[in-house]
């Protein structure tokens, strides 16, 4: 047995343990997770991608599972039910060669029909039919007992810090091969294709769709295409890449100059870099996520005016609103079997957190704890749509502004754990 089915066997455990405790303060004899079922495009036979519900990730790690459940009970072993019809259409699914299968009971299903449940009061979790819970004779996505689950996934167990930091070593391996395919003159599609080839998983079971935003792209924070044909000219690439291990997420965003770069381009990077790395270096527990947020905004207002970008204090630049424009996103979020992770905007009993209204994008409004992994992903752009509103500002350099539209804009983003002795950053340093 690996170090990490070691971890993972303590983690199954610690969540039985969790379980139990949940269960019996919500007055529950069980819960009944439900993988879920990939969408049908309309009018036809072909499924969209599919993943599978967080709270059956967290148990099996298999996000690709689809029809399938799993039946917990106190003092019981779990039961998975695995849909896994005989078809000559499709490969049935099948478990992986890994310890803890032998920890549940396994029953596989050819019909996508929910278990029958024992007698008893029950919870049904998960993308649900409207009648299938009824039928079950369940309740159906209870609040209290969803968010006192949603809970249990905001500190990582060491199991899952293990993956965690496999899917961002895994990850990296795609970055270095994009921005090799990205130097040697590929489009979009090219460096996409280079990098699921680096990181060795396909398209579908990514974490999300990679953005691969090349010059002016790289400003549309959710760039959605990739174009097939490269460039005339390279200002620029910001990728902003993903891979799952285990069921696990990794999350990473590296922005480079091309050759076509204005000069003041690299160092903007190096400076969005170093910013990043200094609010990495303030993690710890008991901080405040929200005042990280707002630490980011008071040192880019800094980086406008060091950069030359802004002729004006930092102080008189953060008054203005400036930095939003440039910035539109929050810092970071939550991370693990999802990539924007449960519980961001709620305190530990379940209060709501809203994020400020000046920063409503902010995932992440608690304090930091021992054991969260959270994303760090400050960011400067040309954004047109959001800089018209300041056009009137003389102590902008609208000049300088201009020539960094055709690049888009900068993105750095780690993944990184918050512990009592520092932060760990799970996502390697390239050379």
């Amino acid at each position: 047995m690996t170090e990490r089915d070691r971890q993972q066997h303590a983690h199954l455990s610690a969540l039985t343990q969790a379980y139990a405790e949940v269960l019996g303060a919500q007055g529950f004899d069980g819960v009944l997770l439900y993988s879920g079922r990939p969408a049908r495009h309309f009018g036809d036979d072909q499924h969209a991608s599919f993943t599978a519900y967080g709270h059956f990730v967290h148990w099996t790690g298999q996000a690709q599972l689809a029809h399938s459940w799993l039946l917990i009970r106190p003092e019981e072993p779990p039961t998975l039910y695995l849909h896994a019809p005989q078809d000559f259409w499709h490969l049935p699914a099948e478990l992986p060669e890994e310890p803890w299968v032998a920890s549940l009971r396994v029953e596989r299903c050819k019909t996508t029909e929910p278990p029958s449940l024992p007698p008893g009061r029950f919870a049904v979790l998960g993308d649900l039919d409207s009648g299938m819970a009824r039928a079950l004779g369940a309740e159906a996505n209870p609040p209290g007992l969803v968010a006192a689950l949603d809970e249990r996934r905001v500190c990582k167990s060491d199991y899952e810090v293990s993956c965690l930091r496999e899917a961002n070593r895994r990850a990296l391996a795609g970055h270095l091969a994009a921005r090799e395919a990205f130097e040697a003159g590929g489009a979009e599609l090219d460096i996409q294709l280079a990098y699921l080839a680096a990181a060795r998983q396909r398209e579908s079971e990514l974490p999300y769709p990679n953005i691969v935003g090349l010059n002016a792209h790289a400003g549309v924070l959710h760039y959605q295409h990739y174009d097939t044909a490269p460039p005339p000219v390279r200002h620029s690439l910001l990728l902003d890449g993903g891979r799952r291990f285990r069921g696990y997420c990794a999350d990473i965003t590296r922005t480079w100059a091309g050759p076509a770069a204005a000069p003041e381009f690299a160092p903007l990077i190096e400076g969005v870099t170093a910013l990043q790395q200094r609010l990495i270096a303030g993690l710890a527990p008991g901080v405040s996520y929200v005042g990280l947020h707002a630490r980011m905004h008071e040192e880019l207002a800094a980086l406008l005016v060091s950069h030359g970008l802004v002729a004006a204090s930092p102080e008189a630049v953060l008054a203005s609103g400036l930095t939003r424009a440039f910035c539109p996103h929050g810092l970071g979020h939550l991370l693990g079997v999802q990539v924007h992770d449960v519980a961001g905007r709620v305190s530990a009993d379940g209060e709501p957190l809203p994020p400020p209204a000046e920063h409503p994008a902010l995932r992440l409004t608690r304090e930091l704890e021992a054991g969260m992994v959270v994303t760090m992903e400050p960011g400067l752009y040309v954004i047109p749509m959001l800089l018209e509103a300041h056009r009137h500002r003389t102590e902008v350099n609208w000049g300088r502004v201009e020539r960094l539209a055709d690049h888009g804009g900068i993105r750095i983003e780690d993944n990184v754990l918050v512990t009592a002795e520092g932060p760990d950053n799970l996502t390697p340093q390239e050379a």
